[in-house]
């Protein structure tokens, strides 16, 4: 009668450490198949960039030396457009792009911050100094238009882009982006990516 007792014991020890060993296979399949994880995971909208490599767009430094976006590739740009009045929208996206930046640690040396600026206006001398660092370039309104992919109902200047190192547009983030969310996003990028 013991030995019966203690062989039933003895079975359920068994049954419990199976249970506890199968319990995480189980709860992956069970959260997979049942639960189904949604796809998206990033905040931005991915383009495709074999479809958007970085075209000539006439760009020039502001003293009118040659210069092109593509001088930048090896690194992830992260890219603005506006006109050189730069609107309040415009200066919270340079303030963005900055504290994006510097958010990425030992990782900030892999991202360039690009203005691409589409009129002759002349620049705010204090808002170049609160920004430096940031690249700024002329460029040709009408071949930026032609070039980047913007939400319906949204222009180019609503939205801060991204350039992979190999020089292909690759994200898009919406208009009044959630700075929180476009850092999670680089950082995803930045982990996955090798090179840049």
């Amino acid at each position: 009668m013991e030995q019966d007792k203690s062989k039933h014991r003895g079975r359920w020890k068994l049954f419990a450490i199976l249970l506890v060993c199968a319990a995480p296979i189980i709860l992956s399949y069970l959260t997979y198949y049942v639960i189904k994880p949604s796809g998206r995971t990033n905040y931005g909208t991915l383009i495709d960039p074999r479809n958007y490599p970085i075209p000539p767009l006439g760009t020039a430094t502001l003293d009118g030396k040659p210069a092109a976006l593509a001088d930048y590739q090896g690194k992830w740009i992260m890219l603005q457009v506006d006109q050189g009045a730069c609107p309040e929208a415009c200066q919270k996206k340079l303030y963005d792009m900055r504290q994006l930046r510097l958010a990425q640690g030992k990782d900030m040396d892999r991202i360039e911050r690009v203005w691409l600026i589409t009129d002759g206006a002349p620049l705010d001398t204090m808002l170049m100094r609160e920004y430096d660092g940031t690249r700024l370039l002329r460029a040709r309104a009408d071949l930026v238009k032609a070039w980047l992919p913007v939400d319906d109902g949204t222009v180019a200047a609503d939205h801060i882009f991204m350039i992979d190192p190999r020089g292909n547009l690759m994200m898009r983030f919406p208009k009044d982006a959630d700075p929180n969310k476009i850092k999670k996003d680089i950082n995803k990028l930045l982990k996955a990516s090798s090179i840049g």
